[in-house]
């Protein structure tokens, strides 16, 4: 920390399923004493259940891209956490990290830490790291302007899920970053020089220009959350998600929750994106866990054919009023 005034904050963007929720805990297990801001989309938040436990202030925020939110609750929420942290005598945290909502745009944030004089005279934005997940990155790209966005502001680029993508794969992504952000350096998560200590320490430019102080383009992102108040046999939930994910190829872009499963004694974390389910894995029981399931399907456009398949396919395992539409 080159101002001891000064809290350095990382933002960590990337679209959909490309692995941030993964970097930040190896984030948190490389420095523990690191504040978090988690952004979600939909009303459900689920992040904050994946995180490892550091004991550090950890702060939610659903309910809708982080365009629509940032004014009035990021800019409080910073403040607020400054205010503990100059007021302590041993300072509770080093840095701070804020994951950004897959579906948005880092403008807004970069916005707020930069043009908000208050927050830009304690707050030092040390570096923008920007995941991507090589096999459906391409794609994204071509599809949307938030993933773009995600790319052009980034200061560092992380390439992740090489062992899932093929030649053709890593090719089409070189192709898309070479034309939006030649000159950023990239690391890719599972080569051997990948170092998470050197992103703790990256810093950006000394001087960074402001994102346009205007609206940013609509979206038609919507979500479906389900809630299961009973545990759900693994072999039954995995043919649904893979049938649902097969009818829904185009709009269906993520899936993620925690479920209690008969073959498990711990909650276990579901995740699926670009038609991929992930094998489920094990999360440790905590104390505040209320044996309460959850899932999140994030679509892209019209929701409705995609509420009415769920509504089909959980009805033996839902009680009434479970799917909620956001």
């Amino acid at each position: 920390m080159t101002d001891p005034h000064k809290i350095p904050v990382i933002v960590l963007t990337g679209f959909l399923g490309s692995g941030k929720t993964t970097l930040l805990n190896r984030l948190l297990a490389n420095n523990p004493k690191t504040a978090v801001i988690i952004n979600e989309f939909g009303a459900t938040p689920i992040d904050q259940d994946l995180l490892e436990q550091t004991g550090m202030p950890l702060t939610t925020l659903a309910g809708g891209c982080l365009c629509c939110q940032i004014k009035g609750t990021l800019a409080p929420t910073l403040k607020n956490l400054w205010m503990a942290w100059d007021q302590a005598e041993t300072k509770p945290f080093e840095r701070m990290i804020i994951e950004a909502s897959g579906l948005a745009s880092p403008e807004p944030i970069l916005d707020t830490l930069l043009r908000e004089r208050w927050l830009a005279s304690r707050y030092h934005l040390q570096s923008v790291i920007t995941t991507l997940a090589i096999p459906s990155a391409a794609a994204q790209l071509d599809s949307f302007a938030e993933a773009r966005a995600q790319v052009a502001w980034a200061d560092t680029l992380l390439l992740t899920h090489a062992d899932l993508s093929d030649a053709d794969q890593q090719a089409a992504l070189e192709t898309h970053l070479q034309a939006l952000a030649p000159a950023t350096p990239r690391q890719t998560s599972g080569a051997r020089d990948f170092s998470v200590e050197s992103l703790l320490h990256n810093s950006g430019p000394m001087l960074r220009r402001l994102p346009d102080d205007g609206p940013l383009p609509a979206h038609n992102f919507r979500s479906i959350s389900l809630l299961f108040e009973q545990v759900l046999p693994w072999q039954q939930l995995q043919t649904i998600l893979h049938e649902l994910l097969a009818r829904h190829p185009l709009d269906l872009l993520r899936i993620k929750g925690v479920v209690y499963l008969a073959e498990q004694t711990e909650p276990m974390i579901i995740q699926a994106a670009s038609i991929r389910l992930y094998p489920p894995s094990p999360l440790v029981s905590r104390a505040a866990d209320d044996g309460r399931g959850r899932l999140v399907f994030i679509v892209n456009g019209d929701p409705t054919a995609l509420a009415k398949d769920l509504n089909t396919a959980f009805a033996p395992l839902l009680k009434t009023n479970a799917i909620k539409l956001h």
